[in-house]
């Protein structure tokens, strides 16, 4: 991948029965390579000899966005403890491919402080204990992997604990791994940021990875972010890594994934 800024799109849109398939068909359409989705209970670990074939036949897959049913601040210890192994498993995996990092929220679906009951069960300090014992487990594993492991920030509907990118901000200052960085996301930050884009260039030293999808969570294009303003903060902040299209889609794949490499690419 030596485009500035590869433009990635998510396996599970793509058609084919293998990798190399998917790849053909992604290319075809103008993208850059593919981020890979990983599943829990050892599923992406399991994967290895595919990824590694699919690997030699020059399939770019850069990064892996977990797809798992808890995450590494879930309540109950042993869903957490579980979910920091299987995410070191995404980062042994994705490392030995040579790819940059793994993506994970705090959770997803577990509760919000937006809908009843309102009040969680784990106070603001302790949720802050977890995540930076958890993200500093991962980050020392990624780190002496020589990948990263991104915290993606939700919105408010999705999640509690990190919902701004200054919030995995200050997570990060406080673990102090530089293996530990941001997985910024178009479609929550349209939600969460006042200004998206001075949110993007104050997070600008912290961000490892981007993904995007439009403000309805459909492909870019689809709906009303600003993608010129996207195009030139990440400018701004000389962020070279790959954007991944994580997104629903308006229609079938192949009527409306090829218009979005040329849209993002306008404004790159």
């Amino acid at each position: 991948m030596s485009a500035v800024n590869p433009i990635c799109v998510q396996e599970q849109v793509l058609t084919g029965d293998t990798l190399e398939q998917k790849w053909e068909q992604a290319a075809s359409w103008g993208f850059d390579g593919i981020e890979l989705r990983g599943r829990g209970d050892g599923a992406f670990a399991a994967r290895l000899p595919e990824l590694r074939r699919a690997a030699a036949n020059g399939v770019p897959m850069p990064t892996v966005c977990v797809e798992m049913s808890h995450f590494i601040g879930a309540f109950d210890p042993d869903l957490r403890r579980d979910a920091i192994a299987q995410m070191g498993d995404q980062l042994r995996v994705i490392g030995e491919l040579g790819g940059r990092g793994a993506m994970t929220p705090a959770s997803w679906g577990m509760f919000s402080l937006r809908l009843p009951p309102f009040d969680p069960p784990r106070s603001r300090k302790d949720d802050t204990a977890v995540l930076i014992d958890g993200l500093g487990a991962l980050g020392e594993l990624a780190a002496s992997l020589g990948v990263m492991i991104f915290l993606e920030p939700l919105n408010r509907y999705e999640d509690h604990m990190v919902n701004r990118l200054g919030d995995a901000v200050n997570l990060i200052r406080e673990i102090g791994l530089d293996s530990v960085r941001i997985g910024a996301d178009t479609y929550h930050m349209n939600i969460e940021e006042t200004d998206p884009a001075a949110a993007l260039i104050e997070a600008g030293p912290y961000i490892g990875h981007v993904q995007a999808s439009d403000s309805n969570r459909l492909e870019p294009g689809a709906g009303h972010i600003d993608w010129a303003m996207f195009g030139a903060s990440l400018q701004a902040i000389g962020y070279d890594g790959p954007i991944a299209i994580e997104s629903r889609l308006s229609g079938e794949a192949a009527d409306v994934l090829p218009s979005v490499p040329p849209l993002l690419r306008r404004y790159l």
